[in-house]
């Protein structure tokens, strides 16, 4: 069985456990997700089996779309209720207005510290074992980007807002910063992914009604989880070469012109789907193969 289910995590379990009920179910060894949840957030988990872990990363490079509830007036070492509360804050002064215009500031391209509690490595070592060490580093910003953020209703000291984001975004992180920029501090109290790419909350199926037969009738096929990219058809004469690795220089390859470094669904012109290919200045290359 090789494709992807596109599960909806609840909160309470970690996105190993919803990995290792489906590999149990379908009795697949070769099943991965592609986003860790954590286990207090729920919303959609993407899993893909067998050939389709090969398109894991693909998956993971999508936008995603997070419903999140934060609360002004307090800061965790954590930045989520789990952890346990370093601060407290004012935000009984602050007008919606002042707010809203600063949860606006976020929008666009920026740098985000990622939290202490996360699984990045720093000299090998996961930040979160060296946060319960009581071990803080430094750690470099990185370059996220936050599409839009909408919906926001504001509730001193509650806000429920939607964000539309990159890979790479630490919600907890903005929430934090949010607060920080606002001088009485946050905390995010829910979360909830409702959207990756193609996979979105109304297409999924609860991790609760997972069963060996709701997986088969469930399972998305490989070609349609990368629906999102786009289409390119080659001559089937350079099919061979293409699934043997080859870069193809030909100009006869391709049947219509196409700019270099963008990632394709690779046809042959009797629609059969090679894989994932993309083309630079010496020609077109299958990156990742996926032929049956």
């Amino acid at each position: 069985m090789n494709g992807v289910i596109n599960v909806f995590k609840n909160t309470g379990m970690t996105s190993f456990d919803v990995v290792s009920k489906i590999r149990k179910l379908s009795k697949i060894k070769k099943v991965g997700h592609t986003g860790t949840l954590d286990p207090e957030a729920s919303g959609v988990l993407p899993v893909c089996l067998g050939k389709a872990t090969k398109i894991i990363d693909y998956i993971m490079s999508n936008e995603k779309t997070y419903e999140v509830t934060l609360k002004l007036g307090v800061v965790t070492d954590t930045y989520d209720l789990e952890g346990k509360v370093i601060r407290e804050g004012d935000s009984s002064t602050l007008k919606e207005e002042e707010i809203l215009s600063v949860i606006n500031t976020f929008k666009g391209e920026i740098d985000q510290i990622p939290p202490m509690y996360s699984a990045l490595k720093v000299n090998g070592k996961k930040l979160y074992e060296l946060a319960r060490q009581g071990i803080e580093v430094e750690r470099e910003p990185r370059k996220i980007t936050i599409y839009d953020i909408y919906d926001v209703d504001i509730s001193n000291p509650f806000i429920v807002m939607k964000v539309r984001c990159s890979k790479g975004t630490y919600i907890r992180s903005l929430c934090y910063d949010i607060g920080e920029k606002l001088e009485c501090g946050a905390v995010m109290t829910k979360l909830c992914r409702t959207e990756n790419g193609p996979f979105k909350e109304s297409n999924s199926i609860n991790i609760e009604d997972l069963t060996e037969e709701t997986i088969k009738e469930n399972i998305i096929t490989i070609e349609e989880a990368l629906k999102a990219f786009p289409k390119v058809i080659v001559d089937s004469k350079f099919t061979k070469l293409l699934i043997n690795g080859v870069k193809v220089g030909d100009s006869r390859l391709l049947k219509e012109k196409i700019p270099n470094n963008t990632i394709y669904r690779v046809y042959d012109d009797k629609l059969n789907f090679i894989g994932l290919g993309k083309k630079d200045e010496l020609g077109f290359k299958i990156v990742t193969l996926l032929y049956e």
